[in-house]
């Protein structure tokens, strides 16, 4: 007897190409590309014949709506804004993340950042837009190299073990916190070649309630966890204040993570040398926002993960995850509500 098809929807724009790679895993798949930013602009008998869904947090239907829906694979590595829907509550719906898929960017941007800052680029961007050049440019634009530096990072996650991974040829020691410090392996979703999966790449792991220990080490820290409750104003005034004068931070987190007015505070002060932040509580940031006017500081409008491959490497996240489903594997990312991600 053969198995039943499997309905797959996609409300995201994937090529043919992209298509045609999520078909080949299995003739029992039936993939509809269906482009919607809102659940109103799916039509109903898609909604009541999916079995399978790609979607973005914005696009989700009513349990009553897709009543065969059975996994919701997200585009995203963060999904808190659609922790409220009604069908992410139902105990038969597997959701599953693409964390992972954003490692190659995200862990260049990171040391992008990490470089921009210890090389003083914001002051030396400053002193070009004055046509300056500086008698004490020696002291100025003095680095903070990451060779022999110490980078500890906050989350050691699948973009944590990248970036561990890219700082071993600058000769950086990396620490790092972890929800579960004792094992340091990996079994998640990492793109080969990629990351650390074996936790190779780390000098010491300490658990997230030793942040403040790890910060009074750190020339640079670089946060990367997700927001969740226990995480939310996670790095406070007390971690800036434990960490080295002039210690540099660097925020791929998501907003709420890093106390943003106590942020502004060690920047003003001097406490912090600087920062590279790409998240904030409050997205767009504001125009008054006090962070546009502090010179030592770098923003990006959230785009730390764009990348014009981004659909490739997420379509083969998503068909190695249709290939566990079929066979009835463990899916990679696997949400879990009671950590939050």
């Amino acid at each position: 007897m053969s198995s039943p098809p499997v309905d797959v929807l996609i409300t995201l724009p994937f090529t043919p190409d992209l298509v045609s790679l999520l078909q080949e895993v299995s003739p029992r798949l039936r993939v509809t590309v269906h482009r919607a930013r809102r659940p109103e602009e799916v039509p109903e008998d898609l909604w009541a014949r999916c079995d399978v869904l790609y979607t973005t947090p914005s696009v989700l239907p009513t349990p009553e709506q897709a009543p065969r829906l059975r996994w919701i694979q997200f585009h995203y590595a963060g999904i808190d804004k659609a922790l409220s829907a009604p069908i992410l509550r139902k105990p038969d719906v597997l959701v599953t993340t693409l964390s992972g898929a954003a490692v190659p960017q995200m862990g260049e941007y990171v040391l992008t950042m990490l470089l921009a800052l210890g090389h003083r680029l914001p002051a030396m961007m400053e002193s070009k837009r004055k046509s300056e050049w500086p008698a004490d440019r020696w002291e100025r634009f003095s680095p903070r190299e990451l060779r022999d530096s110490t980078v500890g990072i906050v989350g050691y996650g699948s973009v944590g073990r990248e970036v561990a991974r890219l700082l071993r040829a600058f000769g950086a020691t990396v620490l790092a916190t972890k929800r579960d410090a004792m094992h340091p392996a990996d079994t998640g979703y990492t793109p080969e070649g990629l990351g650390d999966p074996q936790g190779e790449c780390v000098r010491r792991l300490y658990p997230r309630t030793a942040l403040r220990s790890m910060a009074r080490e750190c020339d640079f820290l670089v946060v990367a966890v997700p927001l969740t409750p226990e995480t939310r104003g996670l790095v406070n005034a007390e971690v800036f204040a434990a960490m080295k004068p002039g210690a540099f931070l660097v925020d791929i987190s998501r907003g709420g993570v890093v106390d943003q007015e106590a942020l502004i505070e060690a920047l003003q002060s001097g406490r912090l040398g600087g920062a590279a932040l790409d998240v904030f509580p409050e997205e767009p940031l504001p125009s008054d926002n006090p962070l546009w006017s502090l010179p030592n500081v770098i923003i990006s409008p959230h785009i730390a993960g764009d990348s014009p491959h981004y659909d490739a490497r997420a379509a083969r996240l998503f068909a190695e995850n249709l290939r566990r489903y079929l066979a009835g594997q463990p899916l990679y990312n696997l949400f879990d509500p009671e950590r939050g991600y």
